[in-house]
């Protein structure tokens, strides 16, 4: 049986109480929410804490409102509570879509939207979906508040910009009207994690792309987005061959590694056609046809 090294247990019961711990135990402690994918690296000994601090207890960061023109996640939202929101599902049906395929119920009725960023996997799907959202979260220490975007905010595979002493507590979403999204992944069985992923946020003028986010999950893209294929669709028509290209070149431009999910080649395909079809489907959206 795997079983953890053995760790201190703090529990606490506001944020300015988690900081404190997390100052008092250093930087060994690390701070345990739903524990999905924490509580596994424990027990494969890939992850020692010499103390865990639980905030399931923070109800101050377990929000989801509607702030001036930006909707705010708390970081202790839980999947199943972002996949029933009214105002996500109004405002960012492409949060809706990536939570319907996010684990199994028993997971997203445990698993907290700040774990899922902060936890940084490379295959998760939130990440994604707030990138192609232009997104940006708090992060809160003793000293303040400071406001980091998503797209800054990974600086790799299981690595963010949450330093020691540290809590992210919110994720904000700027509302912009007449925009359209959509989340679409490829996985071996329900639940699995991705064999690829994309979600995309197009804002039309006319028959025009006025703007445009696209985010890709499992296959190597910096920061989870797709750059150069935003570029190729800002400012051109919003046609089926205009998407067509943008998902070839974010097939071109992403680096996906063969593994068991499969082949190199494999996966820019599907990268290819879920960033076409996503974008077509949050076009439609953005239209009101679907």
């Amino acid at each position: 049986m795997q079983v953890p090294a053995q760790f201190a247990y703090e529990k606490a019961a506001t944020v300015d109480e988690a900081l404190a711990l997390l100052a008092r135990h250093g930087p060994e402690s690390l701070v345990i929410a739903g524990g999905h994918s924490l509580l596994p690296m424990m027990k494969l000994r890939l992850a020692e804490p010499s103390t865990l601090v639980d905030i399931n207890g923070l109800a101050e960061l377990a929000h989801i409102r509607v702030a001036g023109d930006e909707v705010r996640f708390g970081a202790l939202v839980r999947h199943a509570a972002l996949l029933a929101s009214p105002v996500a599902r109004e405002h960012f049906p492409i949060l809706t879509d990536a939570e319907r395929v996010i684990a199994d119920p028993i997971v997203r009725n445990r698993g907290t939207v700040g774990g899922s960023l902060c936890q940084a996997d490379p295959s998760e799907d939130l990440s994604a979906a707030f990138s192609a959202l232009r997104a940006s979260v708090v992060i809160r220490s003793a000293g303040g508040e400071r406001v980091v975007p998503v797209r800054e905010f990974h600086r790799g595979p299981y690595e963010t910009a949450v330093e020691h002493g540290e809590l992210l507590v919110e994720v904000r979403v700027p509302i912009r009207p007449g925009i359209g999204s959509a989340y679409l992944k490829v996985e071996r069985r329900a639940g699995d994690w991705a064999v690829a992923s994309a979600g995309a946020v197009i804002s039309l003028e006319g028959d025009t792309v006025r703007d445009v986010g696209i985010g890709l999950s499992a296959v190597g893209a910096p920061h989870f987005v797709a750059p150069e294929a935003e570029d190729a669709l800002r400012g051109g028509p919003a046609t089926d061959e205009a998407f067509a290209a943008a998902g070839r070149v974010a097939a071109e431009h992403c680096s996906p590694s063969a593994d068991q999910r499969g082949p190199v080649d494999y996966k820019r395909h599907l990268v290819s056609e879920l960033v076409t079809r996503t974008l077509r489907q949050a076009t439609a959206r953005a239209r009101g046809e679907d």
